[in-house]
């Protein structure tokens, strides 16, 4: 089953600003409102306005929005947010003990 969209405007990978022009069970075919880098096969590909992609529709999005945050970094900020906190705590004792 495909349906034919025109005028829907959508944001692929919740940044860059596309218009949907056709819906399909599987993959979605978008055109570009705007240029932009995308990665194909790993490498870096230039996608000029007006061109059209064929994507799977988990990465369109309706409202531009920034990507959840990498679940590496957060652990890395929670970890060293921990690691200050012990350093303060040491600091502390260090100073209690001089005193």
């Amino acid at each position: 089953m495909v349906i034919i969209l025109s005028e829907e405007i959508r944001y692929y990978r919740g940044r860059h600003k596309v218009r949907v022009v056709t819906l399909s069970e599987g993959y979605w075919t978008i055109q570009a409102l705007e240029e932009f880098e995308d990665i194909v096969d790993g490498q870096k590909v230039r996608v000029k306005v007006g061109e059209q992609r064929i994507v799977p529709p988990r990465l369109v999005f309706k409202k531009k929005s920034m990507p959840p945050m990498v679940k590496e970094h957060a652990y890395e900020l929670k970890m060293e947010k921990k690691l200050k906190q012990l350093v303060m705590k040491d600091e502390q004792t260090n100073k209690t003990k001089v005193s």
